[in-house]
């Protein structure tokens, strides 16, 4: 079972909103955990970062697409700054881990910060500076510029929602703390 979304009741300025993209593995996990993040204003899986338009599920899946399994992230930056949101990002993530996490393995489910702004990218540099001399080995996590996104099929959109007991990496009870 899920919990409970934090931001369901808030209010938000549409007009204030940021927006970033995590590349978390299998997005499903992704999603359901960062979504709940209080401050979060919506989210989306889709397939960030490749050489195809319009990709798949089954053509990333298969490989060469050069896409990696992302969620787009639309935050409020008066609740939650990108360094803190990062940090919950992190939670969800082995960032040392190269194309893989939990069980899903394949260039699709490498990590990824994708910015749309230089102030991000900065944002993102410091926050995976800091976290380095706490892993005894190198982060992989890159740190790109959005170069295209596509949704991804509406049957992966809320997908832990739709099908409770799915696969997930993702351990959803972190968010209770």
């Amino acid at each position: 079972m899920l919990p409970n979304n934090p931001n369901k009741n808030l209010q938000f300025d549409e007009t204030r909103l940021k927006t970033v993209y995590l590349a978390g593995g299998c997005f499903w996990g992704t999603e359901a955990y960062i979504e709940r993040v209080f401050g979060v204003y919506e989210t989306r899986c889709g397939y960030a970062n490749g050489t195809t338009a319009n990709p798949t599920y089954k053509e990333v899946c298969a490989g060469g697409t050069g896409h990696a399994e992302t969620v787009m992230v639309r935050y409020d930056p008066d609740r939650i700054n990108l360094d803190k949101l990062l940090d919950e990002f992190f939670e969800t993530i082995d960032p040392t881990s190269l194309n893989r996490q939990g069980g899903d393995v394949g260039t699709q489910y490498r990590t990824g910060i994708y910015y749309t702004d230089e102030d991000d990218r900065n944002a993102a540099q410091r926050f995976i500076d800091g976290r380095q001399s706490g892993c005894d080995k190198p982060i992989v996590t890159e740190i790109l510029p959005m170069r295209c996104f596509y949704d991804a099929e509406e049957y992966h959109q809320k997908y832990l929602e739709k099908n409770p007991g799915g696969y997930c990496h993702v351990d959803l009870s972190k968010l209770s703390r």
